[in-house]
């Protein structure tokens, strides 16, 4: 396939040089020095014979040159599997993903990595069996997840305004919440799900089910959510598929292609005896983007996927989406690699320093609100057994809450949780945020601001 283009704009017009053959453009822009006296004098004859429209589509073009993905930069293997895609698309091509590879992995470069990130597994495993809990403050942690993994996409909400619309209906949350608050929702039914049916739960069902679940309140979603696409997608390029990044596969492929993904998933060929966990969530997440079976929400759907796997392991789920989003770019380059030259080792490496610093992250945090705890209790003192000291052990979960709330997860009477509710206050631990006389929302700011940190950043206990 040839991009070669010719400007017709007068028997005076330079001739432009034919580009390399591609089948999409990437990367950073790029401008050939070499070639700036030709585009001046082109620039000249298109602006005297045409207007300043045909000016600005040729600075696109200047400007995207040098960024085009070549048939040279993708590996032999990648390049066999190119297929023309359907008209009115078919000047350009999709790759078609091969199915995921069962064999052992070559590591020599990240295996201190690996090493250090099965370390921190191990450790998560060992800090859940003690504490009886298999999530790690397993509400708070999840929406968090929900909150970077739908920020990664463009879909923005906080943290603070998901665990609001949690507690109220009083309010009317925005879309991107309701997004948001579908995507926790979706972790608290199907980690469960996994911990109990293993690998047998990963099915192309399963992953329409994710779908539907993360997508229902997104009213701009031109699908139905749940449905395999039947369009053409591609990734990047503000709209033209001439500048994309990367061309997932044709929709016919789809089915065959996701089902590989789910296969692997299953582990029903050799890679459970030849791959480790880790290899294998970097592997299968990967893929599945590569597949990109959805018109929009694959990014989700494949984040999500991450913690299933590690749940359906019996290993204790991490949520990797924060440190994903603060390291943006290392992640889509990893995937790039995988996807354009099989080259694995950048995702598994990605993926290790992911959880080795979702784990640092974790620590702290739990060390931060354990400090925390300790202030409020020297703050003011409680009588033992009281709703209000017991309180005080459930708000690191619930940092935003009702009465009501409290009431229900304490298991005592709503007169018994106002009661505890207003010796919080009076120590200076709970804030009133609405302003209501009924349906009031409390929060807890020093609690919220060591969860809702940026990642990486220390967590800061208030003295006072």
């Amino acid at each position: 396939m040839s991009t070669a283009s010719r400007v017709r704009c007068g028997p005076q017009a330079p001739k432009l040089p034919a580009d390399p053959v591609v089948i999409s453009c990437r990367g950073r822009p790029q401008f050939s020095l070499r070639k700036l006296p030709f585009y001046i004098s082109l620039f000249k004859v298109i602006y005297i014979t045409f207007n300043i429209t045909a000016c600005k589509r040729l600075l696109l073009k200047v400007f995207t040159e040098g960024a085009h993905l070549k048939r040279g930069d993708l590996t032999q293997a990648v390049r066999d599997s190119l297929k023309r895609l359907p008209v009115p698309y078919s000047a350009h091509y999709g790759v078609v993903p091969l199915p995921p590879p069962e064999e052992s992995i070559s590591i020599k470069d990240i295996s201190a990595q690996l090493s250090t990130a099965d370390s921190a597994l191990q450790k998560i495993d060992t800090l859940a069996a003690e504490m009886h809990d298999p999530y790690l403050i397993s509400r708070i942690l999840p929406r968090r997840e929900a909150v970077s993994s739908s920020s990664i996409e463009g879909t923005n909400s906080t943290l603070d305004e998901l665990l609001s619309i949690e507690e109220t209906d009083a309010q009317q949350p925005s879309d991107a919440a309701i997004q948001v608050r579908d995507y926790a929702l979706a972790l608290d039914d199907f980690v469960p799900r996994a911990r109990a049916e293993k690998q047998s739960l990963f099915t192309i069902e399963l992953v329409r089910d994710l779908h539907k679940t993360v997508m229902a309140g997104d009213s701009r979603y031109q699908d139905r959510p749940s449905d395999l696409r039947t369009t053409v997608v591609w990734i990047g390029g503000s709209g033209d598929i001439a500048y994309s990044n990367y061309n997932p596969a044709p929709p016919e492929d789809i089915a065959t292609t996701l089902e590989n993904t789910m296969s692997y998933m299953r582990l029903e060929g050799m890679q459970a005896q030849t791959q480790p966990l880790i290899v294998r969530m970097a592997i299968a997440h990967s893929h599945f983007g590569a597949v990109h079976p959805f018109r929009d929400g694959n990014g989700r759907v494949g984040r999500l996927l991450l913690p299933l796997m590690m749940a359906a392991e019996g290993r204790t789920p991490l949520y990797l989406s924060p440190y994903i989003e603060a390291y943006k770019d290392k992640y889509y380059a990893s995937l790039r690699a995988s996807q354009q030259r099989l080259d694995w080792q950048e995702p598994m490496g990605f993926l290790a320093d992911a959880i080795v610093g979702t784990t640092d992250e974790l620590l702290k945090t739990r060390e931060a609100l354990t400090a925390l705890s300790k202030r409020w209790l020297d703050r003011t003192k409680f009588r033992q057994g009281s709703a209000a000291m017991n309180a005080l052990k459930v708000l690191p979960d619930y940092p935003v809450l009702t009465v009501k709330r409290l009431s229900e997860i304490l298991h005592v009477s709503f007169t018994a949780a106002n009661g505890a509710v207003e010796q919080l206050l009076k120590a200076g631990i709970l804030k009133e945020r609405t302003g209501y006389a009924r349906n009031k929302v409390f929060a807890v700011p020093s609690a919220l601001s060591i969860i809702n940190r940026p990642f990486g950043e220390a967590p800061i206990v208030p003295q006072n």
